[in-house]
């Protein structure tokens, strides 16, 4: 098994674990209006792409179904640090951090995943869009609202620890990045 394979097979099930969690960070910096707008722009869309109906991998399937999202609250957070470096700490920094495991994974698609992530801002959930979020106090309490519940009705899918998974996922997303 090769190196890189070795380290996504230890992190990706620990960021499923922790997707509630993290969803909540991204909800919390959203709602408090921490941070520069761009980059409240880039959490607002990944947040909304958690109750958008068609994601990349549906989130019925199992192993995979809730990976994507992980991988674009991890991206979405990088672009956020990029933005407005003030927001390079704690659990914001950690997420960031991860992306350059998600950089090393995905290779060539890696761009594409970036450019998806920045364009989720224009991704209507829910009937609001990342701009309706972050100009409406009203729309941002919802939104974090509607994350916390969702946050506690969240069960980590398992994840195969398992190279065949890994390929599974790479060919997911080469197939569904725009």
């Amino acid at each position: 098994m090769e190196e890189l394979d070795a380290a996504c097979l230890e992190a990706f099930p620990s960021w499923l674990r922790n997707l509630n969690a993290d969803a909540r960070v991204l909800a919390q910096l959203v709602e408090e209006e921490r941070g520069a707008e761009d980059a409240r722009r880039h959490l607002a869309g990944a947040l909304n792409y958690l109750f958008k109906s068609l994601d990349l991998i549906p989130d019925g399937i199992e192993d995979l179904g809730f990976i994507d999202d992980a991988f674009v609250f991890r991206a979405a957070a990088a672009l956020a640090v990029d933005a407005d470096a003030t927001l390079a700490a704690g659990d914001l920094e950690r997420l960031a951090k991860d992306d350059a495991l998600m950089k090393d994974f995905l290779g060539q698609d890696y761009d594409r995943l970036q450019g998806y992530v920045r364009g989720l801002d224009q991704v209507n959930a829910r009937g609001r869009t990342a701009h309706d979020v972050l100009g409406d106090p009203g729309a941002r309490a919802d939104l974090a609202r509607e994350v916390r519940a969702w946050a506690d009705a969240y069960e980590a899918p398992s994840f195969n620890r398992d190279v065949k998974t890994l390929v599974k996922l790479k060919a997911f997303l080469t197939a569904k990045l725009p």
